[in-house]
């Protein structure tokens, strides 16, 4: 049976530690990487419902792109962090994380997400760095959509697509055919997906400043949620382990879900 830090080393395979922001906290988070994985969830962030699902299911191992923690400096039963570790560890549950790294990756969250929202030819946004070998990495993408369409009809397609309770959005007027997408908080990137020659950015968490600069630019904006632009990637993470790990029961949370919502 596989372990821990066996499925620990087939995840910074896909998603290579050293493409992470420097402010991140990725790999093994809680656990011991020696112990035996006998049942795995995948999930965008580790809460209290999908420690509670681990715990029916007979789960483990939880993989998720959000960091379980990134700074403690105790660990009681007086703060939710504290909590949810004590509980975990108490159930013998390991937590793995990948985000940024998992961000930049190919097959990771912004190519998960360029493939949801329909488009084709897919390349880098930017060089945000590059790896050992010299090849480079951007934590967005840009791609093209094999039948240019109006702002109404993109937003009707991508809200089913990334299955959001709703959009917040600026519509500059222009048709929608060359998009970049950057999964989470990807308004700084907005100046870049300009500089492209794209008509859309698709990314979430948009500031006040950043429609503002948009309507300046006559560029389309779309805020698709944070949770739902990059959730994306969980079947990914899914496939990849049940795939090298076919003995190992993995699956993705059904608990864990967009928090937001819209009153209109």
């Amino acid at each position: 049976m596989a372990t821990v830090g066996n499925i620990l080393s087939r995840l910074f395979e896909l998603a290579p530690a050293e493409a992470k922001m420097d402010f991140d906290n990725i790999g093994l988070l809680a656990g011991g990487a020696r112990a035996r994985v006998n049942g795995i969830i995948v999930a965008l962030d580790i809460t209290s419902e999908v420690i509670e699902e681990a715990v029916e299911t007979g789960a483990n191992l939880i993989v998720s792109h959000h960091p379980l923690l990134f700074e403690l400096k105790r660990i009681t039963d007086a703060d939710v962090r504290g909590k949810k570790l004590l509980t975990m560890l108490s159930h013998g549950i390991s937590a793995i994380c990948m985000h940024t790294n998992l961000d930049a990756a190919r097959g990771g969250v912004n190519d998960a997400l360029a493939k949801a929202a329909g488009l084709g030819s897919v390349e880098l946004l930017s060089e945000d760095g590059r790896y050992s070998d010299g090849t480079p990495f951007s934590y967005g993408r840009i791609g093209v959509l094999e039948n240019p369409t109006g702002m109404r009809d993109y937003m009707t397609f991508l809200k089913s697509a990334l299955k959001t309770h709703g959009l917040r959005y600026h519509n500059s007027g222009r048709r929608v055919s060359r998009v970049a997408v950057v999964g989470g908080s990807g308004g700084d990137y907005l100046r870049a997906a300009f500089e492209h020659g794209c008509d859309t950015l698709v990314t979430s968490d948009v500031k006040y400043d950043v429609f503002l600069d948009a309507r300046e630019l006559g560029i389309n904006l779309i805020d698709a949620d944070h949770f739902c632009t990059e959730n994306v990637v969980t079947p990914e993470l899914r496939r990849v382990i049940s795939e090298t790990f076919p003995t190992i029961s993995c699956k993705t949370s059904t608990k864990h879900g967009q928090t937001a919502r819209f009153f209109v």
